[in-house]
């Protein structure tokens, strides 16, 4: 069943008593962050703040006319943008069309824990996509080589 899928670890993140996150490494732009692994978010975004300020001469965002939901609010401005390239340990999707968000509200609570800050949050368009499979047991994320079919 899994062998078309790539595994790639995960960090499991206590947030002193109020839950936890998971967190994994990805890269874009030939550099290395973290983001949250959510399940619960419909679409994979990225924190304007962080991308400003890590990779502000690399950015092409173009406004949406979408006002995002969620992270404590029911209007946030939103911005789309593609990125070349997505991966996750040996996991690589290429041209992803992606939203992002100022995420400030998940990073100053990190920044209260003495934690690095997090690019942004990987949601269930990859999830759904790609077929997920998160092991708690074991810390490992496990995603389809190729986006499935959907009936």
């Amino acid at each position: 069943m899994f062998e078309d899928m790539t595994t790639v670890p995960f960090q499991l993140l206590d947030l002193q008593g109020q839950g936890t996150h998971i967190l994994v490494e990805v890269e874009v732009y030939n550099r290395t962050f973290r983001m949250v692994v959510d399940t619960g978010a419909s679409k994979t975004v990225f924190d304007k703040t962080q991308l400003d300020h890590l990779l502000a001469d690399q950015l092409l965002l173009e406004p949406s006319e979408t006002l995002s939901t969620g992270l404590g609010t029911n209007s946030m401005e939103s911005f789309n943008m593609e990125i070349p390239s997505l991966a996750i340990g040996e996991w690589k999707i290429k041209k992803l069309k992606t939203a992002v968000l100022d995420l400030s509200s998940i990073n100053y609570a990190y920044q209260q824990m003495d934690l690095e800050p997090v690019i942004g949050v990987l949601g269930g368009d990859i999830f759904s996509n790609y077929g997920a499979v998160i092991d708690y047991a074991k810390k490992t994320l496990k995603l389809r080589n190729r986006k499935i079919k959907m009936t």
